[in-house]
């Protein structure tokens, strides 16, 4: 394990983080499956089709998301602010504070919570819990593995990446929303690990699911360039909903103080009020963009259906319920771009163009809320299988993100979610790379362990060898201090130390006062607890103080971290 975690923390450690990348795309997959399948066998079961909330009658419809939003809201009391912190957001957070290590409890709550949101009807998307079951998923194996910073940092972009990749079966979006929107960044050390996690994870999906893509629609195109206009003004409608769409999460999350029972209650309520006038505001609402592209829905059953479900998806995503948003901005910009569709081509009674405009509102919301073009752009054309839209999509979806962005000034939730954590999104780089994990970057490995008494014998098998350091450790694992190994063989050499017992404090060499730090310290951490003191050396260790020690830090290990990093 120790040689694994040395070869994690050199710099030349790509090919094995491409390695790593599999195994983490595939345990991603599973997860996500695994995931998938809590929601959806129950429900089909119970209703015959994981979203077919429309065949419920009118209590049901308005009594189970109260109901279930009210016992989520019992069980996550129960937890504490930091245990409730889940999604997209907490995995921004945990990059930029806790340096890409996210807690299995929070992990947990959001399989479940997430899971119970989606049963009972709540408005929310199941790509938001996906990425953090993914990131998690990754994150725990190299927390496992104990990787340095780096390599935690690109772990969890590609369980980002396969999540995204397993949920919608788009790998490239998934690969550009790690980069895009998590990890804020691109470099060819992470792309390529990335890239192969979520190739890892589409192919785990595609082999026990089949492949099938999302929305099967026919290949449909641009008609003529008279088309355009209509085309920017359905950016500009767009772009207005998707910042009032945040508005709205902003507004609901500024009910911050309120009981968390009592928030996660009026979210439940909201959506039960509004599935009494429009039943496919429940749950994610895939079924209701697949009507929709096949022309099954009028003008005004779009528009309804945009608006309540941007009601109810801010309201759950605002007030805390542990769902994502992804999903419902695909269905809002749908159903806003179908209606655009139907209402600029009246005279024409074409389903297909109605499908058109489906697919260009799903791009330019998902863009627009996400600050996420690149991936926005990709997923839909992953999704329907259909490469004629990347023109008009890059249009609607330009023009959408000028709006939002210039016009109202307006951040992505995830981004607003994180700072009002307090946290600082995206990090410094600097800061990062000055927060490198001790055993996988600077210290000196090689160390052996001899008592402060010895035999020659034993001695001389440790200086056998070749280390640089001796640790000297007394009688219950208590260390008094270090030794280097040149000095222990210049000793056994002299007649002095020819005896067979041997005192290792007893003859004349520098002994270092030392002191311990845990592998996952900072360099900084590192400096100042030398520099503070009389310390000369750091002894790293990865495990409790009875574990063996990793290696060994001083100045110079330090002064030559700077040099190279500077």
């Amino acid at each position: 394990m120790e040689f694994l975690r040395r070869q994690f923390g050199n710099s030349e450690a790509l090919p094995q983080l491409v390695a790593l990348a599999i195994v983490s795309g595939v345990l991603t997959a599973l997860v996500i499956l695994a995931f998938r399948l809590l929601i959806d066998y129950p429900l089909t079961l119970w209703l015959g089709d994981s979203e077919a909330f429309e065949t419920l009658g009118y209590l049901q419809r308005a009594s189970l998301p109260l109901a279930g939003a009210i016992a989520i809201g019992l069980a996550m009391s129960l937890l504490s602010r930091e245990q409730r912190r889940v999604g997209v957001p907490h995995v921004m957070a945990c990059l930029s504070e806790r340096r890409g290590r996210l807690p299995a409890s929070n992990a947990a709550v959001q399989f479940f919570g997430g899971a119970a949101a989606l049963l009972s009807g709540q408005s929310g998307g199941r790509e938001g819990p996906a990425i953090h079951l993914g990131a998690a998923a990754a994150s725990l194996l190299g927390q496992w593995l104990r990787l340095p910073n780096d390599g935690m940092r690109t772990l969890v972009a590609c369980g980002t990446a396969a999540a995204l990749a397993s949920s919608f079966n788009t790998p490239i979006a998934g690969v550009i929303f790690a980069m895009e929107v998590v990890m804020m960044e691109y470099t060819i050390a992470n792309f390529l690990p990335v890239i192969i996690a979520a190739v890892a994870a589409s192919l785990t999906v595609d082999a026990l699911l089949g492949t099938e893509s999302p929305f099967n629609v026919a290949l449909i195109e641009i008609q003529s360039l008279p088309e355009v206009p209509l085309i920017i003004f359905a950016g500009l409608l767009i772009g207005c909903l998707a910042a009032g769409f945040n508005l709205l999460i902003r507004q609901f999350a500024r009910l911050d103080h309120w009981p968390f029972l009592a928030r996660i209650t009026l979210a439940g309520g909201i959506t039960s009020l509004a599935a009494l006038a429009a039943p496919g505001v429940m749950g994610i609402g895939y079924d209701t963009l697949s009507s929709a592209m096949l022309g099954e829905l009028a003008a005004g059953s779009l528009i309804a259906l945009a608006i309540l479900k941007l009601v109810t998806n801010a309201a759950a995503f605002g007030l805390g319920l542990p769902v994502g948003l992804i999903g419902p901005a695909l269905v809002i910009g749908g159903c806003a771009g179908g209606a655009i569709g139907v209402f600029g081509h009246a005279s024409e009674q074409d389903a297909s163009i109605q499908a058109f405009y489906v697919m260009l509102g799903m791009a330019a919301m998902m863009a627009a809320v996400l600050r996420a073009p690149l991936a926005a752009l990709m997923a839909v054309v992953e999704m329907t299988l259909n490469a004629n839209l990347i023109l008009p999509a890059m249009l609607i979806i330009a023009v959408a993100m000028l709006t939002t962005n210039e016009v109202f000034k307006h951040q992505s939730p995830f981004l607003t979610t994180v700072r009002s954590f307090g946290v600082v999104y995206p990090p410094n780089p600097a800061v990062w790379k000055r927060t490198e994990p001790l055993a996988a970057t600077i210290m000196n490995p090689s160390i052996e362990r001899l008592p402060w008494t010895v035999e020659r014998p034993q001695a001389e098998a440790a200086l056998a060898r070749n280390p640089a350091w001796i640790l000297l450790e007394e009688p219950f694992g208590d260390c008094p201090g270090l030794l280097n190994a040149a000095d222990l063989r210049s000793a056994l050499a002299e007649n002095g130390a020819a005896g067979s017992h041997i005192d290792l404090r007893a003859f004349p060499a520098v002994r270092r006062n030392i002191s311990e730090i845990d592998a996952d310290a900072t360099v900084d951490e590192a400096e100042a607890l030398i520099g503070a003191g009389e310390l000369a050396a750091l002894i790293v260790r990865t495990g409790t103080s009875a574990a063996t020690p990793s290696g060994v830090i001083t100045e110079r290990e330090i002064d030559r971290y700077r040099a190279l990093s500077s």
